[in-house]
């Protein structure tokens, strides 16, 4: 691993704060006391159901636990879950769903 020097550390720090302050006060800041356009809250109320998937996906196709390889418990409880998730439109019980189904087929598999 290569040393980096204080001056550059602390500019990337200052610099990636700066940039996560402006990202935020844009949105906040100048625009958060109007009123949004309908279209624009509609597309919003998707965000959060994206960002779940998002981030579980590469642990499901890409499972770090294994290196890499394809694992059948890992892919067989992301089925559960979405499985579960679509009949009952509860996010609790897919999770939950999702992580008996893992643990019980790391339990029985080995």
């Amino acid at each position: 691993m290569t040393e980096i020097s204080d001056t550059a550390l602390w500019t990337v720090i200052i610099g990636l704060g700066l940039g996560s302050f402006c990202l935020r006060f844009t949105f906040l800041g100048l625009i958060g006391d109007r009123p949004m356009p309908e279209w624009l809250l509609r597309h919003l109320r998707y965000t959060a159901v994206a960002i779940l998937p998002g981030l579980v996906a590469p642990l499901v196709v890409w499972p770090s636990a294994t290196d890499g390889q394809f694992d059948i418990p890992r892919v067989t409880a992301a089925v559960a879950a979405l499985a579960v998730g679509y009949k009952t439109k509860n996010v609790l019980f897919a999770m939950l769903a999702g992580a008996v189904t893992l643990f019980s087929l790391l339990y029985l598999l080995g």
